[in-house]
């Protein structure tokens, strides 16, 4: 009790602005403004690399709906990817609650899979090559990627395995024992890192794909290497978690795509 009394209980509000009772709504979460602060860094670098002649788009009705399309490819792919990969038997039981984004639950698996397709719907209507739209959104992605993995830590979900270290947390709803920040490591891993990596590369000229892939490569080690410190509350699937096995397709499709942008131009 001595020792557990050490380490910082977790009691962050999930709410960020709460609304009079009346009103009949909660107030603005945590978790929306991650995914509006996330849309807006967006936003500003796509804008400010267009016009620096660094993207395949051509004017602001380009970037305008570009925006609107990686905004529902996110949201609708992040929420049926979390209800269909890890809420099924929930799903089945409350269809309802597919509509109930405010209450968390939001797969990035799924997010990227929405992105791609607002990736080729782009690429189709601009006439644009895919592989250079597929680097600009890889590069737009980990400041999405970072205040979302930041809500989870303030919303207290997506906990760690139990730890002595000194920097762990309680989260009183799992009990008194100590847990990693795994939320924070992902936040770092998954998002503050690819972020620092893609500012760095993307002004440069690189072979179509090559960023996208590297971006792939970077999220997947990332994911994998944090699940080991995350609770398994998804289950395991052929001896991996769920988060680490659904993360093997995006590694395989980094690694197709580092190596085919250094083939030759044929």
């Amino acid at each position: 009790m001595i020792a557990a009394l050490a380490y910082w209980v977790h009691d962050l509000d999930p709410v960020a602005i709460r609304f009079p009772e009346s009103w009949g709504l909660r107030g603005i979460h945590w978790y929306g403004l991650a995914y509006a602060a996330g849309f807006m860094v967006a936003a500003y670098l796509l804008g400010r690399w267009r016009r620096a002649g660094l993207t395949p788009l051509r004017d602001i009705h380009d970037e305008s709906a570009l925006i609107t399309a990686v905004m529902i490819g996110v949201v609708a792919g992040g929420r049926l990817g979390h209800v269909f990969l890890y809420a099924r038997a929930e799903f089945a039981a409350d269809p309802m609650m597919l509509f109930r984004v405010w209450q968390g639950g939001m797969a990035s698996h799924g997010g990227f899979l929405g992105v791609l397709l607002a990736g080729v719907w782009y690429a189709r209507r601009a006439k644009a090559n895919f592989f250079s739209v597929g680097d600009l959104l890889c590069a737009l992605a980990p400041a999405g990627l970072l205040f979302g993995r930041l809500a989870n830590f303030v919303n207290g979900e997506l906990v760690g395995n139990p730890s002595s270290l000194a920097w762990a947390v309680i989260f009183p709803h799992e009990g008194a024992l100590p847990r990693h920040p795994s939320q924070l490591y992902e936040a770092f891993g998954e998002g503050l890192l690819p972020l620092i990596w893609m500012l760095v590369r993307y002004p440069r000229r690189l072979p179509p794909g090559r960023l996208a892939g590297e971006f792939l490569l970077l999220y997947s080690a990332a994911r994998i290497l944090c699940e080991c410190f995350r609770s398994a509350e998804d289950g395991y699937v052929l001896g991996l978690t769920a988060g680490q096995f659904w993360t093997l397709p995006l590694a395989a499709l980094g690694l197709f795509l580092v190596l085919r942008s250094r083939r030759p131009a044929e």
